[in-house]
């Protein structure tokens, strides 16, 4: 791509020359100047643009795919994208196999542009056949010219580092870059890049970033390919379960390990504190790279990737409901809690229906207490142990209405308020608290909704 170009042909010719921008406040701790290469201004929003366009290229040129052919690949989302809309420019079918672990908002970008996407199950080996690797290889022996991309193989991936994003860099630091740090996934990205960094100056360090249930910095440590390392993981785009062709030790000098709650957390901060709307592994080099900033100096020029665009976790990691259940937000008031409620309604009862409705609507949405309503105010509460006690006493009371039974109104606390106050309201007589937003509307939080908040926590 010519950065100086105002016009271009198609889509395809605007990948690369993605700008690096000064990092500030997120890395305000840090001793060292930190520039982010935001990958997010490529068209498909994502680093691998590049390389599944060079892959692609390469297999043309090779005569590894013929006009009107398929192109078939195991991948988590972005690599798909940039193979999806290299297809429409060159008229390729699309088939891509993906794990179920991967956000919805991947999988629908990928029809969005064309693509066919079969979601395969995570938890399991990659000889399994219900693999998204086997079943992409499967399909590509089944499916008459077609081509199987394979990225983790495909050493045209880390060729495409080698040739764009490397050389910018350098370039666009003057060639005073010290550092590069990338979650490193398919190794394509930190190996092309950092073996043309290296070759420039051979003390530029390039640091990787792993996660928990990855195997790849067990193989850098120690050379060795120990599946006991491997388990479930939730960050997305990066570390593996097997060691990818595309691997050169000498490229990297360490590998660092972020766990699955500090990569996510990292990327809101990102997006809120710079204005740069990341993803998961955009949160993650971050986290890793201040776990090491003992190891920088003041002169230091780091460069660090942001792979891809927030847009593709809007409903996971920008999620406060995903992040909630899953203990990765730090609960401190009410509206912390409420906001990983999602969208619960609050169920309300007019003080003029019978008992009989209460007790229906306590079976349907399986609640101990419901508000009452007159007039569009709260003006009492109707609950599980006030009717139980009720029912005993008198069977018939069922079918009085609810203002004859109703109990006192709940509490009202501020969204502001500290989760360590409720126990001002909520005891053994009162099982929850009201609270209102800013648009007039109220939300109910029951001893479950805070037991269940601190218990992920």
């Amino acid at each position: 791509m010519n950065p100086n170009k105002r016009v271009y042909d198609n889509i395809l010719q605007t990948i690369g020359n993605t700008p690096l921008v000064k990092l500030n406040k997120i890395v305000a701790d840090l001793p060292c100047t930190v520039y982010a290469k935001v990958e997010t201004f490529n068209p498909g929003n994502s680093i691998k643009d590049r390389m599944a366009l060079k892959m692609l290229e390469v297999a043309e040129k090779e005569g590894k795919i013929k006009p009107g052919g398929t192109i078939i690949e195991g991948t988590s989302g972005n690599t798909g994208m940039g193979l999806a809309l290299a297809a429409i420019i060159k008229g390729y079918r699309c088939i891509f196999t993906t794990t179920d672990k991967q956000s919805k908002e991947k999988v629908d970008i990928l029809k969005a542009v064309g693509a066919e996407v079969i979601v395969c199950p995570t938890n399991v080996e990659p000889e399994d056949p219900r693999s998204y690797y086997s079943v992409s290889k499967r399909l590509a022996k089944e499916i008459p010219n077609s081509w199987y991309v394979n990225q983790y193989d495909n050493l045209a991936n880390r060729q495409a580092h080698y040739e764009q994003t490397g050389p910018e860099i350098w370039d666009q630091t003057e060639g005073k870059v010290t550092h590069l740090v990338v979650a490193a996934g398919t190794g394509g990205t930190i190996v092309g890049t950092g073996k043309y960094l290296k070759e420039q100056n051979p003390n530029v360090q390039v640091w990787a970033i792993d996660t928990y249930g990855s195997l790849l910095k067990k193989w850098f440590d120690t050379g060795e390919l120990d599946m006991s390392e491997v388990h479930p993981y939730i960050s997305e785009g990066f570390g593996e379960d097997f060691l990818p062709e595309n691997y050169i030790k000498d490229a990297i000098d360490h590998f660092e390990k972020v766990t699955d709650k500090d990569g996510a957390v990292m990327a809101r901060r990102i997006s809120k504190e710079e204005g740069i709307f990341v993803g998961y592994s955009a949160g993650s080099v971050i986290a890793g790279l201040k776990q090491m900033k003992d190891k920088l100096k003041p002169e230091d020029v780091v460069v660090v990737i942001f792979h891809d665009h927030g847009s593709r976790y809007v409903g996971k990691i920008y999620n406060d409901e995903w992040m909630l259940d899953r203990g990765f937000l730090e609960v401190k008031t009410v509206r912390d809690l409420v906001g990983g409620l999602g969208t619960r309604r609050l169920v309300t009862i007019d003080q003029d229906s019978k008992v009989s409705d209460a007790m229906e609507l306590m079976k349907k949405y399986d609640i101990e207490q419901i508000p009452v309503m007159s007039s569009g105010d709260i003006t009492g509460t109707v609950t599980q142990t006030g009717l139980f006690r009720r029912l005993m006493e008198d069977i018939e009371v069922k079918d009085a209405l609810v203002a004859d039974v109703q109990e006192k109104e709940l509490p009202v606390v501020e969204m502001d308020t500290a989760v360590e106050r409720l126990s001002h309201y909520i005891n053994k007589d009162n099982g929850a608290v009201l609270t209102k937003d800013e648009s007039g509307q109220f939300h109910i939080l029951t001893k479950y909704d805070i037991l269940t908040a601190f218990s992920k926590g």
